[in-house]
């Protein structure tokens, strides 16, 4: 048996450009990191080589991969020619609500394969051929951030060139300022799942032209100033660069916020939080704050929010446990 662990992703300032839409014409870049919640894929040997199964939010048994519903298994398992094997998903956290869990799946999926055919792969590779899997192959309207982050977790500053390449920078820090910097950032459930396909669908034309593309621009510039000023150890520009990078986020298109977030938001800003966002595409799922330790209680009365505590990861995806390949019903 093979098992890996990949993180999901909180992306702070960026999103958005790294849409081909957009970094084909102008380049873009973003500031994310990994946080300590998990996609756990484990592969074993079927009991019938003949039989492959799938176990996820349901259960398929086939004997032809073609027959696959499921279509990110379907393709990847064509791809590596394999079947007669078991594969169980399990999530810390579900899908839909805005921390990359798809492009985690796939890229945890992929380093479980490779692992169980017994060859290594890099977490560049890693990256790269998830952006294949999700955005050549399955043609979903989605960036590179989020397969980049599942694959290299840590706290980077991703630039997205007009060729196509990534280039993944570790945005370095002193080890208290980093600690503070976690313990300063707070994420609420507000519940829904968004469509992230239709979202990103208008969010990617929207950002062609006009003044929604300036606004964009503008994102990438405070992705740059985030960078900076936590490397310079001021870690408080969190707060006002997600307040601004959110302002901005909100006019890129509809279904991004709606009144319930945004009074929400609003609330938070009143009770001691410095900036923050809606993580992911928009229209449910997580809230993420930026607030000071001596007021993070009040923040939390104020909204009467389920908070999900988390911490950064620093090591991406990951083989966490590899077994005897036993051999049972040939």
């Amino acid at each position: 048996m093979i098992i890996s662990r990949t993180p999901f992703r909180v992306s702070f300032c960026g999103g958005g450009s790294d849409l081909p839409s957009f970094y084909k014409r102008h380049g873009g870049c973003c500031l994310s990191t990994g946080i300590d919640k998990y996609m756990y894929i484990s592969v074993h040997p079927s009991f019938d080589s003949k039989k492959t199964a799938l176990k996820y939010s349901k259960t398929e048994i086939v004997t032809n991969l073609n027959d696959i519903d499921h279509e990110y298994y379907r393709e990847i398992l064509k791809a590596f020619h394999l079947q007669g094997v078991e594969i169980t998903s399990t999530a810390d956290v579900p899908a839909g609500t805005g921390l990359g869990s798809s492009s985690s799946f796939t890229v945890g999926v992929l380093h479980a394969l490779y692992a169980y055919t017994g060859k290594y792969v890099s977490k560049e590779m890693l990256a790269e051929q998830a952006c294949e899997l999700e955005i050549e192959q399955l043609h979903k309207p989605i960036g590179k951030q989020d397969q980049y982050a599942a694959a290299y977790g840590g706290l980077n500053f991703y630039t997205f060139n007009r060729d196509g390449m990534v280039y993944v920078e570790p945005v370095l820090m002193e080890h208290e300022k980093y600690k503070s910097l976690q313990s300063n950032l707070i994420m609420f459930y507000v519940g829904g799942v968004h469509a992230a396909a239709n979202i990103l669908m208008e969010q990617g034309t929207n950002t062609s032209h006009g003044g929604k593309e300036q606004n964009q621009l503008r994102m990438c510039e405070l992705a740059k100033e985030l960078r900076n000023q936590l490397t310079r150890g001021n870690i408080d520009a969190m707060g006002e660069l997600l307040d601004e990078s959110w302002k901005l986020k909100r006019t890129l298109a509809s279904g991004i916020s709606n009144p319930m977030i945004d009074e929400y938001y609003e609330t938070a800003m009143k009770n001691g939080a410095l900036g923050g966002k809606l993580l992911g595409a928009g229209g449910g799922g997580f809230l993420l704050f930026y607030v000071h330790e001596q007021e993070r209680n009040r923040l939390k009365a104020s909204l009467c929010l389920p908070e999900l505590p988390m911490r950064f990861d620093g090591q991406g995806s990951t083989i966490v446990y590899i077994g005897n390949k036993t051999h049972l019903c040939r």
